[in-house]
């Protein structure tokens, strides 16, 4: 955990928002999060506001919104079952260009659009403004666990280890004239699978024992010591604050 794993949704900067310690960032996108789910669904100016208080950070960050809308593809299996709503609701219908809608369900889709959309972006834009050392230095530095955070640190290093082993056999079968045309395939591609959790857990054991040659304990050590100021404190609040202001003229207007 204490050297470096750049993933794929982070955008290398020297921004403001860069600079923020993890452990606040982290504590703003989640009260922010909070304050979009606690918002009434028919406040829909209030969701425009939020979208415009992450479009302000985006800048700041100096995120830029292709790289930044690229990355919550992730979130169309949500808004499939967000369009699949009005029509398997229950409840009044609306016609709407020769549909029979549920009324509750268009709200019920809105809601679960709206509210996701936000999460999403909001959960892009600190993966994309902090490296995932430093995530997961704050979120053991805000309590969590120092297992859970090793169990997270191994998976998300690994996980590129066990892609490019996938990628080496895919590429042995392919010069083997191998090619996945049907279920007569099905059962090589078993075996593949089986052959690479095999690798990957006497893999496992090998960095294991190699830690433990090495002093392994039980706890992993940690170079930096996170540590935030008043100012910083303050910078990360303000997201959550404005969204707070938001949130409750949402319930009072």
């Amino acid at each position: 955990m204490s050297t470096g794993h750049t993933h794929k949704l982070y955008r290398h900067g020297a921004s403001p928002v860069h600079r923020l310690p993890a452990h606040c960032k982290i504590l703003a996108v989640l009260a922010f999060v909070l304050l979009v789910v606690a918002t009434p669904r028919t406040a829909m100016w209030a969701f425009g506001g939020y979208a415009l208080l992450l479009a302000a950070v985006a800048v700041v960050a100096r995120v830029p919104p292709g790289f930044w809308l690229r990355r919550m593809l992730i979130e169309v299996p949500f808004v499939a079952f967000a369009v699949l709503l009005p029509f398997v609701a229950e409840g009044p219908r609306v016609e709407w260009l020769g549909l029979s809608l549920s009324e509750s369900g268009l709200w019920a889709a809105w809601n679960v659009l709206a509210k996701g959309t936000l999460g999403v972006a909001a959960s892009v834009l600190l993966a994309a403004t902090t490296e995932i050392r430093e995530l997961l230095l704050g979120l053991e530095r805000l309590g969590l666990p120092p297992v859970l955070v090793q169990i997270a640190a191994f998976m998300i290093r690994y996980l590129d280890v066990i892609a490019d082993e996938l990628r080496r056999m895919r590429i042995a079968r392919a010069s083997r004239g191998f090619t996945a045309r049907g279920p007569r395939q099905w059962a090589v591609l078993a075996k593949s699978a089986g052959a690479l959790f095999v690798r990957s857990y006497e893999r496992g054991e090998r960095v294991h024992l190699a830690m433990l040659s090495r002093g392994y304990t039980g706890t992993m050590p940690v170079i930096d010591r996170l540590t935030a100021s008043t100012a910083q404190w303050a910078g990360a609040a303000t997201l959550p604050l404005a969204a707070l202001v938001l949130c409750l003229l949402g319930w009072l207007l």
